[in-house]
Parts: structure tokens; sequence; C-alpha cells
């Protein structure tokens, strides 16, 4: 079930927003888990007693690390302990298939037999539900917060279908006493169905076309790829990407408020960056800011030598890409953004900082731009075949597909508005016309304006949804 599905739209979460409401305050939290696991065997009914079987042993393990507190030798054994296991389980059902693969691949080449493995089916959102379970542990042995006493609490936030399939990564300090207690304000209400439509829209009107038109291009040959048509599926795909992932974002974070849960901002304008580093503070900031806290920083961050800062932006970003999938295009993508990272930090950082900002943004847009290239290609040689294509100008020809085979007016009419959204600018102007409807007190009120400008979008957004079956959420694989 996804959030942009018709039943998700109009059975599941009207039945669940209605039961929230009539329901006993102390109930709540008990419906919100039945809910949420529903929604999660909805798509995985096997798997779902392995995130149930997850949250029963670390809520054991938080408890364990929180009664030895005070004997840090054993506290820091079994959060080692726990972080093995459950980084185990992670690689078991995500990397195994990916690990044997390539062991076989070098045992054939050495002439002994390959192992013979079962592929193993991936559980939706396992990445980030076992991030999840992970912050709570190492939190508890930093003394950053107490054990949950209350398992159904506990699984409460480990399996919350806002941010279950896709995130978020929610740290568990920063909800805990939201999940213990909270109120429903209805400034929340209204703040949170406004961001969800927002986010549908983004899903639906701009992500779901622009993603249509990627995989028509990403499916043709590179033999059949002009010069410009590559560039037109790479600059769909990113603009995709982003639409895709934000909107789901603004989905959950809209739908945690309903409930009375604030999340945290997950995105800030990535591409209008003008470095790596600043692209990376606006893009998934929940991740990023998870593999600083949980890795680069343990590792030394940036307070040690100059090469161990380098070593440790390396390994952060190697692991970065594995995260986003058992494939060696992720981890090139890592790869690929770990070393600009560490560009940054050297001479070359220095000389970025004095150059003309458009030329910054121009470097920072080529640098996503190729690394998405290989974030979206199925294999390698796809990706280097796509590369291929994009950087050669004068691949034209009448047997090469060109731009206008594709580019037709509603794609541009979307890339336009796609370009805009990515911007500060709609918000600049919404803010410039409510302090000009509010000064206006005869006019027509900002909340009547805002209330037309969600209705719209959300009729349009149902329309598209009743008139296509192009529906993929991008990061579920995850």
């Amino acid at each position: 079930m996804v959030f942009s599905s018709p039943l998700f739209l109009f059975v599941f979460l009207p039945l669940v927003l209605t039961g929230y409401f009539f329901i006993r305050r102390d109930m709540r939290n008990f419906l919100l888990l039945a809910a949420s696991l529903f929604f999660y065997a909805w798509g995985e009914p096997r798997f779902v007693w392995l995130m149930i079987g997850s949250t029963l042993m670390n809520y054991v393990f938080g408890l364990i690390i929180g009664a030895y507190s005070n004997k840090r030798a054993v506290a820091k054994g079994v959060v080692i302990t726990a972080v093995l296991v459950n980084v185990g389980i992670l690689v078991f059902y995500k990397y195994l298939s990916f690990i044997v693969d390539n062991l076989n691949r070098l045992l054939e080449s050495l002439g002994m037999n390959p192992f013979d493995v079962t592929p193993i089916d991936l559980p939706i959102g396992i990445s980030f539900f076992s991030f999840h379970v992970i912050s709570y542990i190492v939190d508890i042995y930093r003394n950053d917060s107490a054990p949950q006493k209350n398992p159904l609490n506990l699984a409460l936030y480990i399996s919350f279908f806002p941010q279950l399939i896709a995130g978020p990564i929610i740290r568990y300090k920063s909800i805990a006493e939201q999940i213990q207690a909270r109120t429903v304000r209805m400034e929340d209400f209204h703040q949170g169905i406004k961001r969800f439509v927002i986010g549908l829209s983004k899903k639906v009107l701009i992500a779901n076309p622009l993603g249509q038109t990627a995989d028509n291009i990403f499916s043709l040959s590179g033999g059949d790829l002009s010069s410009g048509l590559a560039w037109l599926g790479i600059v769909c795909y990113s603009f995709q990407l982003y639409y895709d992932f934000s909107g789901y974002s603004d989905m959950a974070i809209g739908l945690a408020r309903m409930f009375g849960i604030h999340f945290p901002e997950n995105f800030n304008y990535p591409y209008i960056s003008h470095s790596i580093q600043e692209f990376w503070r606006r893009w998934h900031i929940s991740l990023s800011a998870w593999f600083r806290d949980y890795v680069y920083i343990p590792l030394g961050g940036s307070r040690t030598t100059r090469l161990k800062t380098y070593r440790n932006l390396g390994i952060v970003f190697l692991i970065t890409g594995i995260w986003h999938g058992a494939s060696w295009n992720f981890v090139i993508w890592g790869a690929w953004h770990g070393c600009f990272l560490i560009a940054e930090r050297t001479v070359i950082g220095d000389i970025l900082r004095k150059v003309w900002t458009p030329v910054r943004f121009l470097y920072a847009a080529l640098v996503v731009l190729v690394g998405w290239v290989f974030f979206r290609s199925d294999t390698l040689s796809q990706a280097l075949h796509y590369l291929g294509s994009m950087w050669i100008p004068w691949r034209q020809g009448p047997g090469l597909y060109g731009v206008a085979y594709f580019a037709n007016p509603q794609i541009v009419i979307l890339l336009g508005i796609a370009v805009i959204g990515a911007t500060p600018l709609p918000k600049r102007i919404a803010e410039r016309m409510a302090g000009y409807l509010e000064a206006k007190p005869l006019q027509m009120g900002y909340e009547w304006v805002t209330l037309l400008y969600i209705l719209t979008i959300l009729l349009f957004s149902i329309m598209s949804l009743a008139s296509s079956t192009y529906n993929p959420f991008i990061y579920f694989r995850f």
C-alpha cells in the first residue's frame, strides 16, 4: 500500500483518522500500532513477523543496556552485540545474494564450483527500520535516551506507518515524549493535511509523468540515444527522484502531524546547492544526520588528521552508496560523491569558493547529474554507455532518437514547473501573498486562498491517479 493509492487515500487513512479521534486517548497508540502493522502486512505479510521480532529483540537489548548503564564495559559489549545482530539481519536479507553472486564470479574465474543459494526476497523498508533500531540502541548507550519500558510504544516508534517504508529516519529521542503523550491541535491537523496534499501533488502531478519519460529514455539502447536525449532523460530522472522522495517526505510529515507527532524536515532545496557539501546538507537530511552521528563522528569525524578525515568521508559514502542498494552502481555512486566531498576539503575547495556563483552551481549540478546516472542505471555497462551518449555532443543522426521525440509540450511545461518548484521562489511568493492578503481584511483571506489551492491540486492529483497506472515509489527498494 502506498500513500498515493486510492486504497490508502479513500479507505485506510479515513478509517484510521476516524478511529483515532473517536477512541479513548489511552488506546490511541494501540490503534496506530495495529494500523501500522496492517499497513506493512498489506504489502509484506511474511515479513511483518521479522519487524515484530526485531522490535522485541531490541526492546530487550535496550533494557539490558539501561540496566548496566553504570557498568560501561558490559553495556558496551551489549551495544556492540546489538548493532552486529541488526546489521547482520540487514546484510542477510539485502546483501547476501549480492555477495554470493560476486563470490561465484570469482570462483568461476578460478575454475571452482559456485555456491548455490536460493534468492532471498527483500523486506520493504528494512534499511529504514534497521537504522531506527540501531539509533535507539546507541542513544541509550550514550545516555541520550532512556530505554522504553513499554514494548508497544517502542513498536510504534519503529513501525509508525508514515515513516515505515521510506523514512524520514527519525531519532527516537526526538519523538519519545510525543509517543508517550501528545495533543492534536486544530492547527496541527490543518497543517498536516496541507503538507500531505502538497506532497501528493509532487508525487502524482510532477514525479510520475517525468518518471515515465525517464524510464522510456533509459530503456533505449546506448546506440539509439542522441546526446540531447540522454541529457533530457537524466534531467527528467533527477527531478522525478527529487519530487518523488521529497513528496513522500512531505506526505509522511503531514500524516504524522495529523496525529500530533512532529517529524523533522528532510529536504531543503538541494538543487540550488553550490557544492557537494552543501548538497548533502540539503538532500535527505535525516540520512545525512544519521551517518554523521553514528558513523562519521565515531570514526573521528574531522577532529583528527587531514588524511584520516578523508578516510572517514570515504568510508561513510561507500556505506551510503551500498545502503541505497545491493549493486556496484550504488557503490560507485557513493564513491563518486565521496571523492568530491574529499576534494572540496582540499585546495580545490578553496579555489571553488572564490569562483563565480553560477559556475559553482553548474559544477554541483553536473556532479549530481552524473552521479544519478549510476543511481538510475540497472547495470554498470548501461551507466557507462549512457554517460558516453551524454558527453559526445556530436552523437546525432537520422537513426538516433532526438529530444523532440519525447519532449512534448506537457514534459516541457512540467520541467519548467519542476525547476521553479525546486527553488525557494514559490515559498517566497506565498509569503508575500500572505502578507498582502492579511493586510487587506476586506479581501479574500489568505486561508481561503490556501484552501482553494489545496483543493485544486488535490482534485488534479485524484484525476491523475484515476487516469494513470504509473505509481512507483523509488525508495521502496531501500
